[in-house]
């Protein structure tokens, strides 16, 4: 199963659209199944449900990270290259889809905290696997074009 497939399944198993895509990469990253659903827990719905930066996007940005991101706060040259490699992400992941805020790609401002029942009618009208998809795929391809 290639990291797109994984990520999907994982978001239509009932992850949140964050956890999808960074639990996808465990195999990468060497962080355990357990502990990335745990650290990507707060990112699903836009943040905790507040609508904002796509939890797909949040996602792909905590592969990134962990993979090629700085640890050398005062490296202005390698935070200059790792927030590029970010933007160029939410970029592609923007022209595809005019936004990477939640609430513009869902049409909608709910931020009540309780989730949505994830239920065959969810799953048929929610874009969100596509998005999960999308963002999971960027980073595959990404990887493949900069081998660490």
């Amino acid at each position: 199963m290639d990291y797109v497939e994984k990520a999907v399944q994982l978001f239509n198993s009932g992850c949140n659209c964050a956890q999808a895509v960074f639990v996808a990469y465990c195999d990468l990253t060497g962080i355990s199944e357990k502990d990335a659903m745990r650290l990507s827990s707060s990112f699903g719905g836009g943040i905790g449900r507040l609508r904002e930066v796509c939890g797909a996007v949040s996602g792909a940005c905590m592969v990134l990270g962990w993979l090629y991101g700085y640890d050398a706060p005062g490296d202005d040259k390698v935070k200059k290259e790792h927030y590029a490699r970010i933007q160029e992400m939410a970029e592609a992941f923007r022209k595809a889809n005019g936004t990477i805020v939640c609430r513009e790609l869902l049409g909608s401002v709910d931020h009540s905290p309780t989730p949505s029942p994830r239920t065959q009618q969810y799953y048929a009208q929610r874009p969100c696997a596509g998005f999960v998809a999308e963002a999971a795929a960027w980073v595959e391809e990404y990887i493949k074009k900069h081998p660490q």
